[in-house]
Parts: structure tokens; C-alpha cells; sequence
């Protein structure tokens, strides 16, 4: 079966950054950078994407476009004989699974923000006790919560089953285009509310108090570890874009734009809440109380609310829609490289299994609410820890290794392949800095995710 290849650098480019961007870039990335330090740590973050985040981009896009397969047959193509990198590809495939195990759970809440935005369920007025039991009886109920994520579930692959170009990469252009379009017009109608100055200096402004209260060493491991899992590296997620590309261009210009699009979007989203939240005089916090709680509150007291809060929901819904099915992709393609299956056939057989595993995420928070698993975790943090603090940077490392030692891929054949085409070129004098320093910054942050 002839590989299927992306019908423009574009369409690559938005799909690789849509599969990047997701919900942490706004739940968490604005949270950080105003709890450490503002500007200083958006430094310390530039610093880490390029020394850290880059590089192992641009090997998994390597191994993919070196391949021209999915993960567990890129292996096998580039592999030594005998030798077993190619276990890793179960284990990255089995990690986008778990993802998805949670991620559409998730998704699907953006979906559901939107229409009750839309349909007007949440009204001028409205105090943060009712904004909250708005997100708590969500959860609460589980034939709601699982509406939206069999919605999401299976408008991601029927996307999905109508090709690369005619379904992952239009529809993923269609969504990017919009999403940054939406992020610069919610930006500039947060920082022209009254008081918004007051949110972009404590957001953006280097605050060497706060560095000093929080510690310069903890600024330094926070924007190590946003810089690492931004671009969702590990999984084999990027791998598989890799495989579809052309040789015309260098992989380091690539990862360059993709990391671009990937740090505007989080640095954009910033704008829209600090202003936003300051100006009303909300309490910023992070994760799912600041997207589902806290920005509904600003929104239902400000001018026009109803339509400003479907217009962020709509921009959230195509942030973390993009990653659905950009992992969705890879999913189907592992499944019809591995055992020869049509595309239709793979959407279906994997829509079902989705389904399916996504149910114990809906039901944790209700019918199976006293479930607890790793560390006391509920089902939700359960799946998100096994994904973001053991495959991903696990994956990575091996992805490193397998890059720059002699007993995988080899440096040479990657160096080779990171710098056909046109661009931007990857220096051999970096070797010694991937072999010896990168796996230490990595092992790093592995060790300080299971701690």
C-alpha cells in the first residue's frame, strides 16, 4: 500500500502543531508563568524548548520521515538486526490509547462550555457558586459527560476515516486557522477591558520577588518540565507526521515553526486570562477550575459575555479537538500498517475500542467516584500521571537513545536525515550534548515526575 503524504507544507505544519497544542498550553501554561516570576520564566522556557523540547522533536520526526512507517514497524526499518528498539513502539501506541482514555473525556467538556454558552445556559449575573455547579453537576452526570465524549469520539474518526488530505489535514487547517484567528481576537478584547494592565505586568513584566520567593531553582524545573511536555513528545504522536512529510525540508526549521506555533498559542492564551481575571478581580488558578469555573465567572459579568464565552469555548473545542484526532491518526495508522486493515475498517474497529475505554474516565466521577488508583489518584489524574509522567518522557529518552547511540539508529544516519532539504541544519558538534547532557536533563524530569 503507497504511503500517504501530506498535500502541503502547511497542512503538515498545522497538524503537527494542532497535535501539539492542547488543553495545557491554556489550563496551565499562563498559571506557571505568573507563578514564576512572569518574564523570567518565559525565558527560562525559550531556553529549555530549544536545548530540550527541539531536539527530540525533530529525532521522533526523523525516525518517522527516515521510516516512512509508524511507530513499531519505524523501528524495525531503522533498527539494527536483532536488537529490540521496536518494543518501544507498542508501548508509545499503548500510551495514545491511555491519552485517549481521558483526553476525550476532556475534549468533550469543551464541546458541551460551547453550547451552553451558545444556548444561553449560563446567564449575566451569575455568581461563582453558579458557575461552579454548573461544571459540578456536569460531572455528576454520567449520561451527559458521556454524550459529548461519544460526540467527540466519533466525529474524531469519522474525520479521521475520509483520509490524510481529505480528512485529518483540511478539517485540521480549517481548525487551526480559526483557533488562531480566535486566540488574537480574544487576546486584544481581554487586554482593552479596564484594568487589564495590572494582569499583563504580573504576567508578563520579570518579577525578580516573586523569583526569590518561589526560588530561582524551582523556576528553572517548572520551565524545564512546561518546555518538555508542551509538544507531547514520547508517544510517537509526532513520529507518525514524520512518516508522512517530504524530503524538502529540514526537520530542524520544522520543529522551529512547530515549537513557534506551540509557544504563541500558550504565551496568546495569557493574554486572554490574566486581563481578563484581574480586570474583574478573579483569583487565577490552573487546571480544569480556571477553564470550567473561574473564566465562565469573568464572562457571564462582562460585557457581551455570552458571546465571548462561546467564542473561547469554540477556540478550546479546536485546540483540544486538533490533538484528538492527530492521535487518532496514529492510532489508525499503527493499526493498518500492522495488520494490513482498510482505513474504514481501522476507524471503526478503533471507535469502538475508544468508546469502550473512555468510559471508566466518564464514570469516574460519579457512578465509580470512590475509584481511587495511583497514589489516591481518581481515574482521570490515574491516566494522566501513567501518560505524562512515565511514558512521555520515558519515551523520549528512548527516542534519544535510539537516535544518538551506535547500538540503535546511530547519529550519522540521523544527523543525515534531520538535515535533507532546504532550511534550517542541525550541527554535528551537538553530538556530544545529545549523548551525554540531554538523556541527563531528561532522566531528570522522569525522576521528578514519579517522586
Amino acid at each position: 500500500m503507497k504511503r500517504e503524504s501530506f498535500k502541503s507544507r502547511l497542512g503538515f505544519l498545522l497538524v503537527s502543531a494542532g497535535c501539539a497544542i492542547g488543553i495545557g498550553n491554556v489550563w496551565r501554561f499562563p498559571y506557571v508563568v505568573g507563578e514564576n516570576g512572569g518574564g523570567i520564566f518565559v525565558l527560562f522556557y525559550l531556553l529549555f524548548l530549544v536545548a530540550m523540547g527541539l531536539p527530540v522533536l525533530t529525532m521522533e520526526l526523523a525516525v518517522g520521515r527516515g521510516s516512512r512507517k509508524s511507530a513499531v514497524l519505524a523501528y524495525k526499518e531503522l533498527e539494527k538486526p536483532k536488537s529490540k528498539w521496536h518494543i518501544h513502539g507498542w508501548f508509545a501506541i499503548l500510551g495514545c490509547y491511555v491519552l485517549m482514555m481521558y483526553y476525550t473525556t476532556v475534549s468533550g467538556w469543551m464541546v458541551s462550555y460551547f453550547y451552553k454558552f451558545v444556548t444561553g445556559e449560563f446567564k449575566a449575573g451569575m455568581d461563582v457558586d453558579a458557575t461552579g455547579s454548573v461544571f459540578s453537576d456536569l460531572l455528576a452526570d454520567p449520561k451527559q459527560m458521556g454524550f459529548w465524549m461519544v460526540l467527540t469520539v466519533i466525529v474524531g474518526f469519522i474525520v479521521c476515516s475520509r483520509g490524510l488530505q481529505n480528512g485529518l489535514e483540511r478539517i485540521s487547517k480549517i481548525m487551526m486557522t480559526a483557533l488562531l484567528v480566535l486566540i488574537v481576537v480574544l487576546a486584544v478584547h481581554s487586554i482593552t477591558l479596564s484594568g487589564a494592565g495590572e494582569g499583563l505586568r504580573f504576567y508578563l513584566i520579570p518579577n525578580l520577588s516573586t523569583v526569590e520567593k518561589v526560588g530561582i531553582g524551582n523556576v528553572i524545573s517548572a520551565a524545564m518540565n512546561q518546555a518538555f511536555f508542551t509538544l507531547s513528545l514520547g508517544v510517537a504522536a509526532m513520529e507518525i507526521f514524520g512518516s508522512y512529510m517530504s524530503k524538502d525540508h529540514a526537520l530542524a526549521g520544522e520543529g522551529v515553526r512547530i515549537c513557534a506555533l506551540d509557544t504563541f498559542v500558550a504565551v496568546m492564551s495569557g493574554l486572554i486570562i490574566f486581563p481578563a481575571c484581574f480586570s474583574y478581580g478573579v483569583e487565577v488558578t490552573s487546571g480544569p477550575k480556571l477553564i470550567f469555573v473561574t473564566l465562565p465567572n469573568v464572562f457571564v459579568n462582562m460585557a457581551g459575555g455570552r458571546i465571548w464565552g462561546s467564542l473561547f469555548f469554540l477556540f478550546m473545542t479546536f485546540a483540544s479537538f486538533s490533538t484528538v484526532i492527530a492521535v487518532f491518526e496514529n492510532i489508525m495508522s499503527f493499526a493498518m500498517d500492522m495488520f494490513g486493515w482498510s482505513r474504514n475498517k481501522t476507524a471503526i474497529i478503533n471507535c469502538i475500542i475508544i468508546l469502550i475505554a473512555s468510559l471508566p474516565c466518564v464514570l469516574g466521577y460519579n457512578v465509580w467516584s470512590d475509584l481511587h488508583l495511583i497514589g489516591g489518584r481518581d481515574v482521570l489524574d490515574s491516566e494522566d500521571f501513567l501518560v505524562s509522567n512515565l511514558l512521555l518522557p520515558l519515551g523520549s529518552l528512548i527516542y534519544l537513545l535510539f537516535c544518538v547511540t551506535k547500538w540503535g539508529w546511530g547519529f550519522d544516519n540521523y544527523i543525515e536525515e534531520v538535515n535533507t532539504g532546504s532550511g534550517l541544519k542541525m550541527s554535528r558538534k551537538l553530538k556530544p550534548y545529545f549523548q551525554f547532557v540531554l538523556p541527563v536533563l531528561i532522566l531528570i524530569i522522569l525522576i521528578q515526575g514519579l517522586l
